[in-house]
């Protein structure tokens, strides 16, 4: 449950946008630094932005994969279909078995090379289904972040550590970003909930 403020410490709300934010009712936490609206605003923008990123980009690599997929398949038919026409038309002008004996060398040879390019592709297309996995965690420990930090700068502290405990149960905290992708000269993602973390703890 949100830590509930003493009535005594009420006050209009002009006087206390104007002060500092209360006191903890624990002793052990720290109160938080006070936060303009604006920068309250604009992080959350940031926030909410980085998160349509996330999206979008896992948006781009799926459907690079599927188009990479499509293409690919359908020229390892269309060259299957090619060598078997060409050896069809072989075998019909070609009455030597010598011919034909170097001509299925020749096909063995083409079908290796296919099948080459057929796990160079499972490759890459392992690779970007990790990247993908990777965006999705990132997008999911974002939300909580965004959670976290929302229930820090309006000081209900106890949802603050719920907040916490639920994402590390859920191992997102490594999937929070290391970098801002703002120029605000504040914290990353995986900073300012550090910075919450050792504040709460």
């Amino acid at each position: 449950m949100a830590d509930k403020p003493s009535s005594k410490r009420a006050a209009p709300r002009d006087e206390a946008e104007n002060t500092a934010a209360p006191a903890p009712e624990n002793k052990g936490e720290k109160a938080p630094a006070y936060v303009p609206p604006a920068t309250r605003e604009k992080r959350q923008r940031s926030v909410v932005h980085y998160i349509a990123i996330l999206f979008a980009a896992a948006f781009v690599l799926m459907l690079l994969t599927y188009l990479m997929d499509q293409r690919q398949n359908e020229a390892v038919v269309n060259s299957l279909n090619q060598s078997l026409t060409d050896l069809q038309t072989s075998l019909s002008d070609r009455s030597s078995l010598q011919d034909i004996y170097e001509d299925n060398l020749a096909l063995i040879d083409q079908v290796d090379q296919l099948e080459d390019q057929v796990a160079q592709l499972q490759q890459e297309r392992d690779s970007l289904s990790a990247q993908l996995s990777s965006q999705e965690k990132t997008a999911q420990a974002m939300d909580w972040f965004w959670q976290i930090d929302e229930a820090y700068v309006l000081g209900r502290y106890s949802l603050c550590r719920e907040l916490i405990q639920e994402l590390q149960d859920a191992g997102l905290t490594s999937s929070l970003p290391q970098e801002s992708i703002t120029d605000n000269g504040r914290f990353s993602p995986a900073g300012r909930y550090q910075e919450i973390y050792d504040a709460l703890y």
